[in-house]
Formats: C-alpha cells, sequence, structure tokens
C-alpha cells in the first residue's frame, strides 16, 4: 500500500541528488513504498551528508565509526545540515515513524519518534532521551521491524529487546530486530551473548559456536533454581526453539520443557541444561561428537565396511538410488550386490534421490515429476519394498521465497507422481526450513535434515522440523584398512528405520520411452505431422467436420503446429507416464495432439455451460474427456494396482471435471482411459509390444463405438505411427 510520506522521501532522495546520480544509484520510483531502494539510497545519502567519497548500500565499517566520531548524538542541536535531518526525517517514515514534515528541522514530532523506536527497539534505558546514537541509525537504515508483524510472538519480541538492552554497548553488538520471530540475526545474537558472558573481550567474541564457546558452555550447566543471565539466555534459547517455558529463571515448568526438547532431539533425557543441550539450542548440527545410529555417504557398502559400521553402533545407511554421472563418485549410486550385504549384516537403508538440486531454477513440477518417476524406476530396480520413503533432495540453502516459488511445486509435482504411481513414500532432505515448509504442505512424511549446513538461512533461527527422521551433524570416518569409510554421521529419530529386506529387483528396461530429441527430430516431427493430417483432411489451420453429437462444425481454434507444440512443451509428462505404465509414448500423444487440434467453439460453449451449472459433465481439457469417463478409467487402474488413490464416486463429478482443466491431470487421465478401454474391449493391457491391429483398436475405442469411432482409429494409427517413429528415434539415441 503506498504511503503518501514514503512518496515524499522518494522525492526528496530524487531532487536532491540528481535523481540519483550522486548518489552512484538509478532514480528510486516514486512508488510510495519502503523497501531496500529506498533504504539503501538514505544511507547512501547519510554516507554522502557526512563527507564518504566511496558510497555504498552497506552501512558498514565505515558509516558506523564515521557517524560516531563525527556524530555520537545527532539532535536538535547536532545535526549538521537540513538534508542531514531530511535523510533521518525520510528514514523515520520508511520505517512507520513520523519523520515531521521532511523539512530538514528536529523538531517535537521527530524527538517523540526516536523516543519510540528507541523503546520499541528495548534500549530507551540505554539510550535515554530523544538523539539519534549510530547504533540507531543503523538500524533505523534497514528493512528490520521494531513491532511485531505476521503474527509475531511478544515472548520473542521480549528477548529481541532483552539482547539489544543488555548488549548493544559492546562494540560488535548491533540491534537486532524486535519483530517476534527467530531468525539468522537473532541466533547470532544468542552466540554473541553467549561469549560475552563467557567474558570474551570485543573483536574475540565473534558471534561462532567455536572451541572457546563450546569449553565455555561445559561449564556452565543450569538446572532448576538456576537464576540471572545464565538462566535467561538459556530459556531464551529455548523459546526461540519453539518451546514452551517462561522466560527467566530456571523453575520446574522449564525443566518439564528441557525434558520434553530432549526427548525430541534424541539427547539424553536429563532435564538439565547440559552441554549437549545448549548446542542443540544454539547451532544445527548441535554436539558433533554425538554418536548417531544412522549415516549416509557414497562409498559402497561392502562387507568389511558394513562390519566396521556395525561395530561403530550404526543402523541405518542412506545410499543413493542413482548417479547422473559416469565419472564423478562412482559408487555414489547402489551398486550391484550392496544391499544384499547391507541386509547380511543386519543393517537397514534408506534411499535417497538426487540428481543436480542445487540451485533454485533446478525446482519445478514437471522436474518433480521427471524426478518421482525416475525415483520410482531406480528404487524397483533395486528392490525397495512398498512403503519404503524416498527422500528427495534440496541440496542449497534455499531462501524461503525460493521455497515458495520453486521447491514446493517440485514436491507437489513429487508428491502426486510417487503417491499415484507407487506405494513408496515421499522424504524430503534439506535444511530445516525446506523440510518444515514441504511437510507442512503435506508433501513429505519425514525430514532428512542438513543440519550440518549451520550456516544456510534454512537452517539459522529454524527449529529441528516435527517429523526428522535424520538429523545429518558431522562427516567422520568410520574403521579401518578394508573397512574405512567416509560417512556423514546422523541421529535417527526413529520415525523412518529404512528397509533391511529387498525384492529381487526389476532388470533395467533399455526399450521404454525416453524424452523426445528435440533438437534433432522436431522440425521433422512436424513436418510429418503436418503432411499426414494434410492427407487426411485436416490442413494446418481450419477444417470441418462432425462432432461427437452430430453438430457440423468449423475446427478453427488451434492450428497444428500450435497443437504440435503443446504436445512437445509436455513431453516430460507424456515420457513420465509411458515410462510408468510401460506403454508407447504416442498412444497417448496421438488423442492429445488430435483433439487438441480438432477444438471448436462448442467445445468452449460446453465448458461454460458446465462452470456456470447449466450441464453437470462435459469432454473438456487436452485430451476432451468427460469426467464420468475418467472416474470409470481411474477407478478401474486403482483396482488393478496400476495406481493409488481413494475411489471416486459420481459425488466426485464436478472435482474431477475441474481437475481435468490441468494437462497435468487430463493427461495421465488420457493413458489410465486407454488402459481401460483395453479391458473394455477385452484385449490385453497396452504394453511396449502392443501390435498395430490392438493399437488401432484401443484409439477407436478412445472415441466411443460404432463407425465413427471405427473411422477415429484408422485415422489416428497414422499419426500414432509418425509420432512413435521419431520417439523410436530418440530411444535409440
Amino acid at each position: 500500500m503506498a504511503d503518501e510520506m514514503v512518496l515524499r522521501a522518494q522525492r526528496f532522495i530524487n531532487l536532491t541528488y540528481n535523481n540519483g546520480a550522486a548518489l552512484g544509484i538509478s532514480k528510486l520510483a516514486e512508488d510510495g513504498r519502503t523497501g531496500w531502494p529506498v533504504m539503501y539510497a538514505l544511507t547512501r545519502a547519510l554516507q554522502y551528508e557526512m563527507g564518504i567519497t566511496s558510497l555504498s548500500d552497506s552501512f558498514g565499517p565505515t558509516t558506523l565509526s564515521t557517524l560516531q566520531s563525527k556524530y555520537p548524538k545527532l539532535n536538535d542541536s547536532t545535526v549538521p545540515s537540513a538534508n542531514f535531518c531530511r535523510v533521518l526525517q525520510s528514514a523515520l517514515y520508511c520505517k512507520g515513524y513520523d519523520g515531521g514534515e521532511i523539512d530538514g528541522v528536529y523538531n517535537g514530532r521527530v524527538k517523540d519518534a526516536v523516543a519510540k523506536l528507541k523503546a520499541n527497539m528495548g534500549v530507551d534505558t540505554v539510550y535515554a532521551g530523544s538523539s539519534l546514537e549510530p547504533k540507531v541509525v543503523k538500524g533505523l537504515l534497514n528493512m528490520d521491524a521494531y513491532v511485531t508483524v505476521s503474527n509475531g510472538s511478544e515472548e520473542i519480541r521480549s528477548i529481541q529487546q532483552w539482547l539489544n538492552r543488555r548488549y548493544v554497548g559492546r562494540r560488535d553488538f548491533y540491534l537486532i530486530p524486535c519483530d517476534g520471530h527467530h531468525s539468522r540475526d537473532v541466533a547470532k545474537s544468542m552466540l554473541f551473548a553467549i561469549q560475552y558472558e563467557l567474558g570474551m573481550a570485543d573483536g574475540t567474541a565473534n558471534g561462532v559456536f567455536g572451541p572457546g564457546t563450546q569449553s565455555g558452555l561445559k561449564n556452565h550447566t543450569v538446572a532448576v533454581g538456576t537464576t540471572g543471565t545464565w538462566a535467561s539466555l538459556f530459556t531464551a534459547a529455548m523459546i526461540l526453539n519453539k518451546r514452551n517455558v517462561p522466560f527467566g529463571n530456571f523453575t520446574g515448568d522449564v525443566k518439564a520443557g528441557v525434558e520434553s526438547f530432549q526427548a525430541f532431539a534424541k539427547l539424553p533425557v536429563t532435564g538439565v541444561g547440559d552441554f549437549q543441550t545448549w548446542a542443540s539450542l544454539l547451532v544445527s548440527y548441535g554436539d558433533q561428537t554425538r554418536k548417531g545410529t544412522a549415516c549416509d555417504g557414497v562409498t559402497r557398502i561392502t562387507p568389511a565396511r558394513a562390519q566396521a559400521l556395525k561395530d561403530a553402533g550404526y543402523k541405518y545407511i542412506g545410499r543413493y538410488l542413482s548417479n547422473p554421472s559416469s565419472t564423478s563418485l562412482p559408487e555414489k549410486q547402489i551398486q550391484p550386490g550392496e544391499l544384499a550385504t547391507i541386509k547380511q549384516y543386519g543393517l537397514r537403508c534408506f534411499p535417497i534421490y538426487q540428481t543436480w538440486s542445487r540451485s533454485a531454477d533446478y525446482f519445478s513440477y514437471p522436474q518433480g515429476c521427471i524426478d518421482a518417476t525416475n525415483a520410482i524406476e531406480w528404487a524397483q530396480i533395486h528392490g525397495f519394498k512398498p512403503g519404503t520413503i524416498i527422500y528427495f533432495a534440496v541440496d542449497y540453502d534455499a531462501q524461503d521465497g525460493e521455497i515458495t516459488e520453486y521447491v514446493l511445486k517440485h514436491f507437489r509435482g513429487i508428491y502426486r507422481t510417487v503417491g499415484e504411481n507407487s506405494a513408496y513414500g515421499v522424504g524430503v532432505y534439506g535444511p530445516r526450513n525446506v523440510c518444515q515448509r514441504v511437510s507442512d504442505a503435506g508433501y513429505a512424511s519425514a525430514g532428512f535434515v542438513s543440519d550440518m549446513s549451520s550456516g544456510f538461512s534454512g537452517n539459522l533461527g529454524y527449529p529441528l522440523p516435527t517429523n526428522w527422521a535424520f538429523d545429518q551433524i558431522a562427516t567422520i570416518k568410520v574403521g579401518s584398512g578394508d573397512g574405512a569409510i567416509e560417512i556423514d554421521n546422523n541421529i535417527a529419530s526413529g520415525r523412518d528405520t529404512g528397509q533391511g529386506d529387498f525384492d529381487p529387483g526389476v532388470p533395467v528396461n533399455s526399450d521404454l520411452d525416453v524424452d523426445f530429441d528435440k533438437a534433432t527430430y522436431r522440425a521433422a516431427a512436424l513436418k510429418d505431422v503436418q503432411a499426414y493430417l494434410t492427407s487426411i483432411g485436416v490442413p494446418e489451420t481450419g477444417g470441418e467436420g462432425w462432432t461427437v453429437d452430430d453438430d457440423w462444425v468449423t475446427y478453427d481454434v488451434i492450428s497444428t503446429t500450435e497443437a504440435f507444440n503443446k504436445i512437445m512443451d509436455a513431453d516430460w509428462l507424456f515420457t513420465n507416464l509411458a515410462r510408468a505404465l510401460k506403454l508407447r509414448k504416442a498412444l497417448i500423444q496421438a488423442p492429445v495432439l488430435w483433439e487438441l487440434r480438432k477444438l471448436n467453439p462448442l467445445d468452449a460453449l460446453a465448458d461454460e455451460a458446465v462452470k456456470a451449472g447449466l450441464k453437470d459433465d462435459c469432454s473438456t481439457g487436452w485430451g476432451q474427456i468427460f469426467a464420468w469417463v475418467t472416474i470409470a478409467a481411474r477407478n478401474y487402474c486403482m483396482d488393478q494396482g496400476i495406481i493409488h488413490g481413494t475411489p471416486l464416486t459420481g459425488s466426485d463429478t464436478r472435482a474431477v471435471w475441474d481437475n481435468l482443466q490441468e494437462p497435468e491431470y487430463n493427461i495421465p487421465s488420457v493413458a489410465y482411459l486407454t488402459i481401460y478401454n483395453a479391458h473394455q474391449l477385452g484385449i490385453a493391457r497396452p504394453s511396449l509390444t502392443t501390435g498395430q491391429a490392438d493399437t488401432q483398436k484401443l484409439l477407436a475405442r478412445y472415441n466411443g463405438t460404432g463407425d465413427k469411432a471405427e473411422k477415429y482409429g484408422r485415422e489416428l494409427i497414422g499419426l500414432y505411427n509418425v509420432l512413435e517413429n521419431y520417439n523410436k528415434l530418440s530411444r535409440a539415441q
């Protein structure tokens, strides 16, 4: 929402500093909205007014030290110029406080706003009065909030204010937000606070959980009866980890909360704040010397290594289903005979699926479907039994916005594909925030937490996920000689115990369809599709014919090229279905391409009638399928164990019709209908070797029965053959 005074602040910057040129930035958008561009501009303006020649977006050491030396207190008698004051007034407005009229006067309104700001920061007793101290100015020129936002916790806000008040006088402690939310900055401030209480000097205290901090904490166990600063720090750490205890002294209620946390984190349940508990509260990996019972690695488990792991107390081993590289980490993928070795030594295995997954642009709904299909295939090849949880990796520091925009969509594809096409479960590997958000969305039943990466923003400031199964805390070496192996040491919660027995596995099938080789064959395939359709009276655009309802219409909605391009864009989905169902991709592509090309104005009118409640059902979506047919087809495939899900009834008709608007639901329904049609025709289920005669029957049945359906089959078998020709060429690559 635009704010008039923020707009005036933006105009002040533009007018005063030559549309940003004097500050080394572009002209600010005059939209009345606070954001980092405005704060960066105000930071540069402050530097400019202080005579700093090298301007920066960052309010760094030079800006702070210059302000401390020149203006240790900014007020009505020390502000050096009107524009300097206008910068401060503008910043107050951008922060939500009354900055006066942005007139260069440090008046009563400004003083009241500054006093309120410092009270909200929690430093009004340290920095009494209405002056602006350098660290307060630094806190003013960022996007931190000092009031609760987005349902922030008042208890967490009181902890943030307490930390600010107690430690703002230390050289390297800067004001943290008081917004009621745990965060990276708050987590680091807690480490600074502990280091200060341990007696570390400025310059030594660094906010890092290093050997000195760990050694000091081992001498500061807190328990019932502990009062004062150490009790406050411990209870603060508990509250920041979402444990419901009172802030302050270590009481009986705190002890109960500690016992609950220790049991949850699989720590010794002592009810006291010992070192391991401190460590688990302060950093994601906790005490890295803890002995885990689970591990994961990229090295083959040989008999000697299995014995070494067993002797070291390990029970569960995470291994990778596949390896996208043929040269890097040659033993990353589960090797032939390896699972038999794991079983022989009484160990259990939990599978991990990862290809790249190290940047946001990898993740998408289609890629999630592709990953899920590949993971299912490999899990079946290795012999993992139904019920196995497969952990899909997010192996980078995904920001919260990236989780929303990319990762959740990716896991929606995984969840749908795994749930519909297998009896496996979905797990998520990644930072704490990733694991929790994917699980909260309902897309994963268990989390494998990459807690070794303690600096990840998705770990700092986030508690251990509620459904964690494995907690990865350190890379270590186990065994010696032939049994020597490097592993990631994991704590196991018991939510997933992996698999200790395995099916024989299915052989790798090299005849399955693959992604269409678009670079080589796309242009030629389109040309042949156009030529074939033209030969049977379907030109590039337009064309006439009868609908199923015997209406004579013109087909002029989508051209052949447009229909073909849609098929190519969804190639990942056709490929996934063909591989999962072990049938030819062209058998799904041909009717979908045909129905897209044959869309006509009556189809759109029928859709509108259903949306308006005038009709219960109509053929719809890419494959022009009725909801009632979809229900019958999906239920049949569920009955046969081909797909998984909850049986549908007539009451689901509208919901199914709505789902059919999505290609991701419509195209699989085409495939399931084709399988159902084989049952109705009394012929074999379509496979990789289905012959021309049965293929034509299946294509004809897609359009019903009778003469028109027979004609439909004769027309589509030619289209099928064109598409299958290029799919076959792609398989041969």
